[in-house]
């Protein structure tokens, strides 16, 4: 099967820069094929999805109906095969995923609202033109800003509003979700989406960012008085070790910022977070779950971690003109292409293998997630096909 990307990037020779950066004939073939993989995998499997998948057992789907934290990345992957594939089939269907989220715009018990709609909705606007998308995610996005703690000066990560619990608990994940406000600003031309966003992220980088370039999963505040309390953990080892996608989202999410913002403060910070990861990576280009867990490198791989990883690194690499940063990005990618795909099962639903969702709480280990299975495709299409995918999620900078 001849894919758009495929035509495309055949009908090319390798650039010089290319080149340098690692992307030989080979690696470029691998990942056409990887994609082209992922479509017909999705072919297969999605027009019998009826809600969001959330992980696998035993390699099948299984699905949180109202979306969840992940209910962006199936319609968001769906968009994107539809980019890389052509196939209108995957528009539609991505269209009636992401309607499955319209009811949770004016939600604000949870600060996710970047992940939900973001690779859903803001996608789909831009790849459609649609304005019931745009109009979502700005609601979305004024939904969002009702969690910010003007106090703390930082944006609460879980609980409702108004209880107790958790009110003073901050995430690295919320990085992510920042970008829904950059595009609320830039859609409204009204800065206080942006400088919340630019508030929250000031706010990470003070607390978050070790001198050695890790971060903790979590850091606590005194939601009255905005004190601090100090870092903690849910997702990674202990407060003081560093989860690798939590580390991920940092380097991606700072990225992010930085293209938005202009400030070089969060491009220092992507290059710190990103020169710690790189350092603790280990040599077959897969990272363990958590840096700094007593076991590792010798500790169980999180493939998702990996493809949030190399998006970011690709866009680091760009912002920061430092190519060395593709290179690794490129050693990724085919990593995961290589080592972590579901091609040697036939009752695998997903595309990527040997995630980790939860290690701490031993909830899924060596096991598919939508996100892996997103990012990876945003990866691969970063890299195939820029134009293309520049278009869907906005790749462009202040």
């Amino acid at each position: 099967m001849t894919t758009a990307a495929g035509a495309a990037v055949a009908a090319t020779s390798i650039t010089p820069a290319a080149a340098a950066a690692g992307e030989t004939t080979d690696s470029l073939r691998t990942f056409r094929r990887t994609a082209d993989y992922a479509v017909t995998k999705l072919r297969a499997v999605a027009p019998g999805v009826t809600a969001f998948p959330e992980i696998t057992r035993f390699e099948k789907w299984t699905y949180s109906q109202n979306g969840g934290w992940i209910g962006g990345f199936w319609p968001g992957t769906l968009w994107l095969a539809s980019l890389h594939s052509g196939d209108p089939q995957f528009r539609t269907l991505a269209m009636a995923s992401a309607e499955k989220l319209a009811p949770r715009q004016h939600e604000t018990r949870d600060h996710d609202l970047g992940f939900l709609f973001y690779p859903s909705w803001v996608t789909g606007w831009r790849l459609t033109g649609d304005e019931k998308w745009r109009t979502g995610a700005l609601n979305a996005a004024a939904s969002l800003i009702q969690r910010y703690n003007e106090k703390g000066r930082f944006i609460r990560a879980w609980g409702a509003l108004g209880t107790p619990g958790n009110a003073g608990r901050v995430i690295i994940d919320t990085m992510m979700n920042l970008d829904l406000l950059t595009f609320a600003s830039k859609q409204t031309g009204d800065r206080k989406y942006l400088d919340i966003a630019i508030s929250h992220a000031k706010t990470t980088e003070r607390v978050f960012l070790r001198p050695d370039g890790s971060t903790p999963h979590v850091f606590d505040f005194d939601p009255e008085t905005g004190a601090e309390i100090g870092p903690n953990t849910v997702q990674g080892y202990s407060p003081t070790s560093c989860w690798s996608r939590g580390q991920a989202w940092g380097i991606y999410g700072f990225t992010t910022m930085y293209r938005r913002s202009g400030d070089p403060l969060f491009l220092r910070t992507a290059q710190r977070l990103a020169d710690f990861a790189l350092r603790a990576l280990t040599p077959d280009n897969v990272p363990v779950w958590d840096y700094l867990a007593p076991q590792a490198p010798h500790d169980v791989k999180d493939s998702s971690a990996g493809a949030v990883m190399a998006c970011g690194l690709l866009d680091l690499a760009k912002a920061a003109n430092r190519p060395h940063y593709r290179e690794a990005a490129i050693r990724i990618l085919t990593a995961l292409c290589d080592t972590c795909l579901t091609t040697k099962s036939t009752r695998a639903e997903a595309i990527v293998a040997r995630g980790t969702r939860n290690r701490r709480a031993e909830d899924g280990v060596e096991v598919s997630l939508p996100y892996a299975d997103y990012y990876l495709l945003e990866g691969l299409l970063r890299v195939l096909m820029p134009k293309e995918i520049d278009k869907a999620i906005d790749l462009s900078s202040v």
